[in-house]
């Protein structure tokens, strides 16, 4: 197995939305990758420039981060199809992806897609560095820019940031030097291809996390309505868990619950809800269920507790600004009446 450590550079629309492709929001303008074996030891780099078909601007606040310009991309790029062909080739067959960030496989996708190329095989696993990182480093899991774990590590800063060979290059010596172990079962799964079918649902189990895609919904209420979407299970054994919190709305688009383990503890789900490209109502499901402590169920206990407090004092307001309307109307109504009767008197 060889280490794929990759980053792209990409540019957008210099106009806002108005000069946006509908199919393609971020082009890719460069890659730059570097690839290591099994000892996280360098085997050899690829980097190439991309020649822009949509959007041939550089938008202002990509300027400013690359060393090169539009000029430098029309004579020392190529078209996009090409260098990712060249890139995949160079990759190899046993070849698995690593990013810091979740982005740079989606957008690659992208790209790929919007020239009608093969798509990679599904579903894609991949290793998110900057995730792994902040699991080991920070107990509140933030993530946080490669520039500070670089400097956290006390690695040399030989290079400029912000250029995508160099920053696959410094998340390489990152993934040598943070000592993060076995990272074989800490996968990502990318979201650019969705289940199709229910043969394709996502739900994988591996590191003590429970990964769910689901199909496409009609809505979300109908997505909630679904079994394998709601279910809770252990991510350490695999069982169904007791009900504690049972599933509500933690943010807009956002269900969380806990579960109780008999053998291994709580376990707590959160279920995060995607609209499906040109739909408004049409939704899938992405559900992970971790471990969780007792301060931590008993913390979205409180949560949970908290947000049906404000719903209830909503709805009181709700209720007590209608009964108001509604005196008011009344009041209005009887002097209207009075008014009429004095008039015909």
């Amino acid at each position: 197995m060889k280490y794929i450590v990759m980053d792209l550079e990409w540019n957008q629309s210099a106009y806002g939305r108005s000069g946006e492709h509908p199919r393609l929001p971020f082009e890719i303008i460069e890659i730059g990758a570097v690839k290591l074996n099994h000892k996280y030891q360098l085997e050899s780099e690829f980097r190439e420039l991309i020649t822009p078909r949509v959007y041939r601007k550089l938008h202002h606040t990509i300027r400013k981060m690359l060393s090169y310009d539009e000029k430098e991309l029309q004579e020392d790029g190529s078209p996009f199809p090409e260098v990712c062909k060249r890139f995949l080739e160079w990759c190899g067959k046993d070849a698995v992806f690593c990013t810091w960030g979740m982005s740079d496989l989606f957008y690659l996708q992208n790209n790929m897609d919007f020239y009608h190329m093969d798509m990679l095989p599904y579903p894609v696993h991949y290793y998110n560095i900057q995730q792994i990182y902040a699991d080991k480093y920070d107990p509140r899991h933030m993530i946080c820019k490669l520039e500070k774990a670089v400097e956290a590590l006390g690695l040399p800063e030989d290079e400029p940031f912000h250029a995508a060979i160099s920053d696959a290059r410094y998340t390489a010596k990152v993934l040598a030097a943070a000592k993060l172990g076995n990272i074989k079962k800490k996968y990502t799964i990318d979201l650019y291809q969705r289940p199709k079918s229910p043969e394709d649902i996502i739900n994988d189990r591996h590191d003590e996390v429970i990964d769910y895609i689901s199909v496409e919904y009609p809505s979300r209420q109908l997505a909630m309505a679904d079994d394998g979407v709601v279910e809770l299970r252990c991510p350490k054994c695999g069982r169904l868990t007791i009900p504690m919190v049972d599933w509500f709305m933690n943010a807009q688009n956002t269900e969380m619950a806990v579960g109780r383990c008999t053998r291994h503890g709580f376990a707590e789900g959160r279920i995060r809800f995607r609209n499906t490209p040109g739909s408004e109502e049409a939704v899938y499901a992405v559900k992970r269920i971790t471990r969780t402590t007792q301060e931590g169920y008993e913390s979205l206990m409180s949560r949970q507790s908290e947000i049906r407090e404000k719903k209830k004092q909503k709805r009181h307001e709700s209720e007590r600004r209608r009964s108001e309307t509604r005196r008011a109307h009344a009041r209005k109504s009887q002097r209207s009446r009075s008014q009429h009767k004095k008039t015909a008197q």
